[in-house]
Formats: structure tokens, C-alpha cells, sequence
């Protein structure tokens, strides 16, 4: 067989039913069913089928994969589109030839970011597997210069979170898709070309703490009667919420309405009949337009002292505060982002994302 001859191709809606059905009939772990963002491929000689392979979302934790990328937590979760699991390899039983498998990966490996980006809208940067060393050795990922980043710790993610005990540890193969792509993975600002979605970016519990603390010394400009948040609260989950890509008060509102009793507390909200409250809307876009902005401004520069140097997605510049126009046509204020990913994805953020 000359391998050069060899041709991948994506299975048409036709051709889905024989593709699950060999899966199932020769795969030690069976069919899997299309969850999410996932691709099927078919590699070919003369129009007979040699082997299937699956790509699908990827390991939403797995520490020596996040360990070789060498991104931070706060970051992962919004770069995790980027990469596709290879989640299930099959040469059909008549076709193992010498180097077949890894001219198949090969030949996944060139087109699979583009097909990824012409049918999800985006592409990717990072291909990884796992491999059960009960079964496998990984001999045909290593042979196509896959990366041997590690081993799981054995626990299975399930419906409730994961497993209580751990099973056998399985090896976990990495394989960048560009020269640049733990960079580009781990760096603190995302280039635009690869966002997709709402931003998922997290603040540490820690930084939610520290959050209301920069603003404890800024003068409340509102009157005394009827106040029921703190003004170092308001202002600490309107800059969480837009170091978490939201702009505008409806934004902001909406993070914080999804926010959860942990993450409330940390923010120091009120708290009443042991349950933590938020800011309305209408409290964020009174109070954002009537602060100070040289005192916020004073204050958010403490915060870029003792943050932003090591990270540079926590930068908050309160002098970028610019003139924008309010839901009811009313000139307004509000909050940016230097060099952050604001205006890039608008839609809002789920609560279990920042607790």
C-alpha cells in the first residue's frame, strides 16, 4: 500500500450510522455520541475504508496537560475551545499496515484547525489523547511526534463532578498544531482571532477578597438614606465583572446576578436572613456615573501595583472611564480594560465560573 495515496475526509450526515456502527463493533471503548463541538473522520485507500477517528471538546481538567501549556487557572477555562481531544482512533481490523497510523494523524494534524474553524467558528491550537496503558503503549502517537506531557490521577469526571476513587492512571499525549502554541495558550491576553463565546476568565477567591479593599478610602457620593450595598462593594463586582470581559452596566448586573453565595460573601455584599444580596442594575449605573474618577482612578492604580505586574489581563486603568451611551440614550460612564479582552465577547458569564 503506498500511504502517500492515503486520503482523510470528514463523514457526511450519510455515512454517520456505518461510521457508529463500527465504532461499536471494534472499539474497546464503543461509539461515542456527537456532545458539543466534535468532528468525524474516515481515512481512505481507493475509496475503502481503513480507519475512523474522532476529535471532540476537550479534558476540562487535566493537570500535566495544564502543567506542560504552563497556563494560569484564571485563564484556562476561556482557552479550552482551543483544543480537541482525540477521543477515539480505530483501524479497522483487516488494515494494519506498518505507518499507517501515523499518516493518519499526520494527515489530521493539517486540516483538522481549519475544518474546525469552517465548521465552529474558530480553530484550534492543541491536539491531545489519552491512552490506557492496560490496553496501549502509545507507540503510534509517539511515532507521529506527539508529546508525552504525563499521566491523569485516575479520577473520572461524572455527572456530579468526579469520581471518589481513582482508577488506572491513563497517559496523556499532546501534540501544538504551530510553533506558537503553548505561547499563544498561556499568554495573559488572548488574541482576538482565537475568542469564542462568552469570556471565562476567573478571579481568584483571593482577588475577590482583596477587591473591596482598594476602594474602602473612595468618598460615597450617594446620599446616606436608602443605601443598602457598600460603595467598596459595588465598585469591587463592577471591576471583577469587567476583568471578566463584561462591559456596560446590564453586563456587569447580570455577573453579578449570577454570581454565587461564596463568591457574594467574598465581595463582602449584604447579607440578610443569611443570604447574600447584590447590587440592582440601576445601583451600578447610578454610582459608576456619579464616583469620583481620580480617586477611582488612585485606587485602581493600587490594585495594578500589586496585581497586574505579574498578570497583565488584571489591569484596570480608572482614567479610561470614556463617554458611552446607556440603554436610555443618556450620555453615561463607564469602566474599561486596558489591554484586556472587553469588547471582544459581550454575552454573559455562568456563576460557577468565578466561585
Amino acid at each position: 500500500m503506498n500511504l502517500q495515496e492515503i486520503t482523510l475526509q470528514l463523514i457526511l450526515p450519510s455515512e454517520q450510522k456505518r461510521f457508529q456502527s463500527l465504532m461499536e463493533a471494534h472499539h474497546y471503548l464503543g461509539a461515542l455520541p456527537k456532545i458539543g463541538h466534535t468532528l468525524w473522520y474516515v481515512a481512505c485507500y481507493k475509496n475503502e475504508w481503513l480507519a475512523l477517528i474522532s476529535f471532540s471538546a476537550a479534558a476540562w481538567k487535566c493537570a500535566a496537560r495544564d502543567q506542560w501549556i504552563g497556563w494560569s487557572f484564571r485563564y484556562q477555562y476561556d482557552r479550552l475551545h482551543l483544543i480537541a481531544n482525540n477521543s477515539r482512533f480505530l483501524i479497522l481490523p483487516e488494515h494494519h499496515y506498518p505507518n499507517l497510523a501515523s499518516r493518519i494523524l499526520s494527515l489530521c494534524e493539517r486540516r483538522i484547525s481549519q475544518d474546525w474553524q469552517k465548521q465552529f467558528g474558530y480553530p484550534l491550537l492543541l491536539l491531545e489523547t489519552f491512552v490506557d496503558p492496560q490496553y496501549f503503549h502509545g507507540t503510534i502517537y509517539r511515532a507521529a511526534n506527539w508529546i508525552h506531557a504525563g499521566e491523569t490521577r485516575g479520577f473520572r469526571r461524572t455527572s456530579k463532578g468526579y469520581s471518589p476513587t481513582h482508577k488506572q492512571p491513563k497517559q496523556i499525549y499532546v501534540r501544538p498544531l504551530s510553533s506558537r502554541s503553548q505561547a499563544r495558550l498561556s499568554q495573559s491576553i488572548l488574541d482576538p482571532y482565537y475568542c469564542y463565546g462568552a469570556p471565562k476568565i476567573m478571579l481568584m477567591a483571593d482577588q475577590m477578597r482583596t477587591l473591596p479593599e482598594f476602594f474602602a478610602d473612595i468618598p460615597d457620593p450617594r446620599r446616606k438614606q436608602g443605601r443598602r450595598h457598600s460603595l467598596s462593594c459595588i465598585l469591587a463586582i463592577s471591576a471583577g465583572a469587567v476583568l471578566c470581559g463584561m462591559e456596560g452596566y446590564k453586563a456587569i448586573s447580570g455577573w453579578a446576578d449570577d454570581l454565587g453565595q461564596k463568591a457574594r460573601a467574598r465581595f463582602k455584599c449584604r447579607k440578610r436572613d443569611g443570604y447574600y444580596s447584590v447590587p440592582s442594575r440601576t445601583t451600578f449605573r447610578e454610582t459608576l456615573i456619579s464616583v469620583n474618577p481620580e480617586e477611582l482612578d488612585r485606587a485602581l492604580q493600587g490594585w495594578n501595583a500589586q496585581f497586574a505586574e505579574e498578570d497583565e489581563g488584571l489591569a484596570i486603568d480608572g482614567k479610561t472611564m470614556r463617554s458611552a451611551i446607556d440603554e436610555e440614550g443618556r450620555q453615561t460612564h463607564i469602566m474599561s480594560v486596558v489591554g484586556h479582552q472587553t469588547g471582544l465577547c459581550h454575552t454573559k458569564k455562568k456563576s460557577e465560573l468565578c466561585l
